[in-house]
């Protein structure tokens, strides 16, 4: 599966701009300057494409790498979408935080 970080080395600037949009949506702790928490940019990511692949079916029987290329590009086309709506939350966080607490 692909990487956020293959994604952006990969990409046109548009990719990386939202790529580099992606990760400013999980800050690290320390305040609103604070550099970007890219493991959980990247663990999101990867959930991002898994939460669409679990809906996609392969091409062929037996065979997932249809599905996975279709839910990748998807991913990508997700950070596209979403990179310059300033008020768009990360939709796994936003999924975390909306869980009752025990």
């Amino acid at each position: 599966m692909i990487t956020l970080y293959d994604v952006y080395e990969e990409g046109s600037d548009a990719v990386k701009d939202a790529v580099l949009a992606f990760g400013a949506r999980h800050p690290s702790i320390g305040g609103a300057d604070a550099e970007p928490d890219w493991k959980t940019a990247e663990k999101h990511f990867t959930q991002v494409i898994e939460t669409i692949m679990g809906s996609a079916s392969p091409l062929s029987p037996g065979s997932t790498d249809g599905a996975v290329r279709r839910a990748e590009n998807a991913a990508i086309g997700f950070l596209l979408a979403i990179a310059t709506r300033s008020d768009f939350r990360c939709p796994i966080c936003v999924k975390r935080r909306q869980r009752p607490s025990l």
